[in-house]
């Protein structure tokens, strides 16, 4: 039974629900790396990243953005030294 001013949708409300943690669990390496000395830690950040895979749409979008930041740049240098004069 339900309590009087509830329906029996109510009644399902109060079922254990999964709750999801907000922060993300810190990888073992990552809490190892805070020990390292100097020297040790510049070897372990120095490593390369390797390229990310991505598909046609998303380099041809990165060569878009690269093409638009030249014209602009030269948009704004081209405006600055025309009223330099």
């Amino acid at each position: 039974m339900t309590a009087p001013g509830h329906t029996s949708k109510d009644a399902h409300a109060g079922s254990p629900v999964r709750e999801q943690h907000s922060q993300p669990r810190e990888r073992y390496e990552d809490e190892l790396i805070m020990d390292l000395e100097r020297d040790q830690f510049v070897a372990e950040t120095s490593r390369p990243v390797p390229l990310a895979g991505l598909g046609a749409r998303a380099k041809a979008a990165l060569w878009a953005l690269r093409v638009f930041v030249v014209v602009v740049s030269a948009m704004v240098v081209y405006t600055f030294v025309y009223e330099l004069h």
